[in-house]
């Protein structure tokens, strides 16, 4: 067949320059001199030129320069590799020979051999050092993985949203519900000893935010997208409780949850609830998107950020704007309130959160804290006098509320941290991360378990928020994230504890 710019064999001949140069690439790592085995005569240009390319020559041949001083490298990293071998092998032999002792021997010699055995003794001691903390992390993430199963195990699943969960929360009340604010612009309430969906809310016109409940009376706040905050009443009657699910059934662990179809669901849909589609007041003075609000100690006040960089200050009973908290130079991320003090911390993108002093009614001082380097995420209070804040730059940290120039704890992670809580009894730090991952510190910074993720159990997706109940003599930590559902798990405290 003719052969367009030559004879066919001109064409075979060019076509392996390309096969001869992969070649020479793939044996450069395992040879000290790449250039050995190239044909002579072959240079850099002609091997280009059987190939299919519209670059220039000049600039694929400074392409080939680099690739060659990449392939320099890798030789030369090869080399010290070998080297640092043979030096390895040399040091264990010599340790090997003087783990020898020969009766009668000379005295000086033996003077001489134990110097020569101290030496390397010590030499071989900074070798196992290094050996150790290089593979540190990787050991203590298997112990972990393996304890973890035993410390904390998977209480309940709650699915039925059609998009990612923002946020979720406990109810201060009788009955003991969990609610979910969701992406899909509705806000649902669930058993959680059944996972039945009891209650749905569809009164935002936008992906609700944050929802948090009153202290004392059966009444819900949410924030929402549509620069909007809703408070709203639920009654719901909990189900007879269910016999617990069998464990021990085969399941398949290729399975993964995530791939169901947007609009299938287990168990009971959001449209076979009860549905709640007006809100009891409407809290409407932001200019952009409301992400989160909570209830003031007592609950006749709440507070809201928002992405117009402030935060508002309502009264329940008229939805009057008290005050408008001005300050952050950047979209609000979060607010929280102390449970038991007129105190309320704002968190913000411009990497700092602010403290709010309403305890006198005449002066509201304001405190600013700078100990991050990327968006703060999250930030909340504790029962003592501590605050602990998550962040974008990977680190939590914890501070004292009476000394606010640095923190007294800092917590380093590998991923992102959204919006983390803090258990009230054992002061146990929950983090979410974007890599799926939610592990468990105490407020010194010790990591005390991950929760255990499977194709089978955990989130496939990032996850966004946790929340304690420590009801009674159990305790049960509940997370949700994108991939549409929620999970209760059951912490065991008391082993979690022993095993710090």
């Amino acid at each position: 067949m003719p052969v367009e710019g030559g004879s066919s064999s001109g064409s075979a001949s060019a076509a392996r320059h390309p096969k001869q140069k992969r070649k020479a690439h793939s044996l450069s790592i395992r040879r000290t001199n790449s250039t050995e085995e190239r044909p002579s005569g072959i240079q850099r240009g002609d091997m280009l030129e059987g190939q299919d390319s519209k670059l220039p020559l000049s600039l694929r041949n400074n392409l080939l320069d680099l690739f060659g001083q990449i392939e320099r490298e890798f030789e030369n990293l090869y080399i010290e590799n070998l080297e640092l071998r043979r030096e390895i092998d040399s040091l264990n032999e010599r340790l090997t020979g003087d783990g020898q002792t020969i009766e009668g021997g000379d005295p000086t010699k033996g003077a001489l051999k134990t110097k020569a055995s101290h030496s390397t003794s010590q030499l071989s001691q900074k070798l196992k050092t290094t050996y150790k903390a290089s593979t540190s992390k990787i050991v203590s993430s298997f112990k972990a993985t393996t304890g973890s199963r035993a410390l904390c195990q998977l209480l309940k699943e709650y699915v039925g949203h059609r998009d990612g969960i923002w946020d979720l929360s406990i109810t201060r009340t009788q009955p003991v519900v969990l609610g979910t604010a969701s992406a899909d612009h509705s806000a649902l309430l669930w058993s959680i000893e059944t996972g039945k969906c009891l209650l749905r809310y569809a009164g935002h016109a936008g992906s609700v935010n944050s929802i948090k409940f009153h202290p004392t009376e059966q009444m819900a706040l949410t924030a929402s997208g549509d620069q909007t905050a809703h408070i709203w009443r639920y009654m719901v009657q909990l189900p007879a409780p269910q016999p617990p699910p069998d464990v021990s059934a085969p399941c398949d662990d290729d399975q993964d949850s995530s791939d169901r179809e947007e609009g299938e669901v287990d168990g009971e849909g959001p449209c076979e609830v009860p549905t709640v589609r007006v809100a009891t007041a409407t809290l409407k003075s932001h200019q952009g998107v409301v992400i989160a609000a909570d209830w003031l100690v007592g609950g006749r006040q709440v507070v809201t950020a928002s992405w117009d960089r402030a935060a508002n200050l309502y009264e329940v009973e008229t939805s009057e704007l008290v005050h408008t908290l001005t300050g952050h130079d950047q979209e609000l991320t979060h607010c929280c309130t102390h449970p038991t003090q007129r105190l309320v911390v704002t968190s913000s993108r411009d990497t700092t959160f602010r403290l709010w002093d309403f305890r006198d009614p005449s002066i509201h001082s304001v405190n600013v804290f700078q100990g991050h380097t990327d968006t703060v995420t999250s930030a909340v209070f504790t029962v003592g006098d501590n605050v602990v804040s998550g962040s974008d730059d990977r680190t939590v940290k914890v501070w004292d509320l009476k000394n606010m120039r640095s923190p007294i704890a800092t917590i380093r992670t590998d991923s992102a941290v959204n919006r983390i809580s803090v258990s009230a009894n054992q002061r146990i730090i929950a983090l979410p991360h974007d890599n799926r991952q939610v592990r468990l510190f105490d407020m010194s910074g010790v990591r005390l378990a991950r929760l255990p993720r499977s194709n089978r159990m955990g989130h496939r997706r990032m996850v966004c928020c946790t929340a304690w109940n420590e009801e009674n003599q159990s305790c049960n930590l509940f997370t949700c994230g994108f991939d549409r559902q929620a999970i209760g798990w059951n912490i065991n405290i008391p082993a979690l504890l022993q095993e710090k």
